[in-house]
């Protein structure tokens, strides 16, 4: 078992046994590296500052997901390839293409946030995507710049859309980097890190470390290292279990293992699950998407968790496993039973998560209104499942984030619809009795009275959505 933590950075095989697995990557790059084009903006993952890239070889060529650096935990990386903006550079130091694009665009100006934006362009580039402009957008969401306005950091991302992927090869670092990648223990100061590679192993280290943090992505946790400076004890970082992977369908059933990320989700959240994957893309950037997993979100059961709404509405299962018990099963509606706190035990890990595909005759919407469009908190999330047949309301499954101590769908709202016919009457009478479900904190993202009032008036929007289709798309920009 390695007592180090071994990973390929700019294309040189990295052994590091002198730092803690804890720290942030950021951190290690910029104080150990001395690599200080990677800036430190937020220590969120908001500003997109500190973006570097993840390769994985995949067929001959390489995969290329920007991260935030200041969620990832050095742990992290054992057995990964990293490119930061300094490994962008020829092997006569010229620049790179998209370094030379922003550049002659004149996208540069203060240059703090270019290098996170530099590695976002590469990212976007090596995909091979289109220069459509969402897809420019939506690459970008993750920046944050003051000084250019992003006319001509576009306009770069559409010069490079056509470079396409870097070529790997099996005898490279990176595959060298990737063979490292075993089951492992690394402690440095006062912090254990275990990153188990069997689904047997995990369960034994959590049967036998019951407080150790379980980390799967680290959009949430990694925001108590970063940001909070929080020094764990024992972290279990779970990616590598093959068993907490699977991301299969079964008729109409999905199933996502704990550990699969939102990037490799999203494309299985299409047709009839679109607007989950609406609600994907602005639940984080794609430096989020990279790390962050449907498992994670509910691990940490953060009351404004965004898919955990959707996930009540589609009536999941949560499956979760120990060493001593087995296997069980979790209905979505018993999961959640308090602040933070869930029907897990602690010896207990999720493994897979299940939910039915809707039906392309059900109505199936998500909202997620915050004070911003993207990398935003939500004030209210709502993710709503009904079945109208006949005009009337068969079944309803209601739920929102953002209105209680957890998710929780609107039982008493759910009621005035069922049984009704799905008009506009109805419609109000749920959206009034929405008061009798929630009593809503009042907080700076907003207060008790607004939060009631979106929760209706979303409720009174998804009416119009379907009973005016000529006016869903004026609804929908609202």
């Amino acid at each position: 078992m390695a007592d180090a933590i071994q990973f390929t950075l700019n294309d040189k095989a990295m052994t590091v046994g002198d730092a803690s697995p804890a720290m942030t990557l950021l951190d290690w790059l910029r104080e150990s590296a001395r690599l200080t084009g990677t800036k430190e903006g937020c220590a969120e993952g908001d500003c997109g500052a500190c973006t570097v890239v993840l390769e994985q070889g995949v067929g001959g060529r390489t995969l290329c997901e920007p991260v935030n650096a200041c969620l990832v935990m050095l742990g992290q990386v054992h057995g990964r390839s990293v490119r930061t903006v300094e490994g962008l550079r020829g092997p006569d130091g010229s620049p790179h293409p998209v370094q030379v694009a922003l550049a002659e665009g004149d996208g540069t100006q203060c240059g703090f946030c270019t290098p996170g934006i530099i590695m976002s362009l590469y990212a976007f580039a090596a995909g091979g995507e289109p220069p459509e402009p969402a897809l420019i957008h939506d690459a970008l969401a993750g920046n944050l710049c003051r000084c250019t306005g992003y006319r001509p950091i576009v306009e770069a991302m559409a010069r490079v859309a056509t470079l396409g992927a870097r070529q790997s090869s099996d005898a490279s670092p990176l595959k060298a980097a990737h063979d490292a990648a075993l089951e492992w223990c690394a402690a440095g100061g006062p912090t254990r890190f275990d990153a188990p590679t069997s689904l047997d192993a995990l369960l034994a280290l959590r049967h036998e470390n019951p407080a150790a943090w379980l980390l799967a992505g680290g959009t949430d946790l990694g925001l108590r290292v970063s940001h909070d400076r929080k020094v764990p004890a024992h972290v279990i970082h779970v990616a590598g279990v093959p068993e907490l992977q699977v991301l299969s369908q079964t008729g109409n059933q999905l199933r996502v293992g704990a550990a699969v990320t939102y990037a490799r989700l999203l494309p299985h959240l299409e047709g009839s699950l679109a607007p989950f994957g609406a609600m994907v893309r602005r639940l984080g950037s794609r430096q989020i998407r990279s790390l962050g997993t449907v498992g994670g979100n509910l691990g940490t059961a953060s009351p404004i968790g965004d898919s955990l709404p959707v996930l009540l509405a589609l009536g999941a299962t949560v499956h979760v496993r120990s060493a001593m018990r087995g296997s069980r099963s979790i209905a979505i509606d018993d999961y959640f039973v308090g602040y933070r706190r869930t029907a897990l035990q602690a010896d207990e890990i999720i493994e897979a998560i299940d939910f039915e595909i809707p039906e392309t005759s059900d109505i199936f919407h998500v909202d997620k209104v915050s004070k911003r469009r993207d990398q935003d908190i939500s004030a209210v999330l709502g993710a709503y499942r009904l079945r109208v047949e006949a005009g009337v309301v068969r079944t309803a499954r209601l739920a929102f984030g953002g209105m209680a101590a957890t998710p929780a769908r609107a039982r008493q709202a759910e009621a005035a619809l069922v049984g009704q016919p799905w008009a506009e009457a109805t419609v109000e009478r749920a959206a009034v009795a929405l008061a009798r479900d929630f009593q809503p904190l009042d907080d700076w993202r907003g207060s008790a009275v607004y939060r009631l009032a979106v929760a209706g008036n979303l409720l009174r929007r998804l009416h119009l959505r379907t009973s005016r289709p000529d006016m869903a798309v004026e609804v929908d920009q609202l």
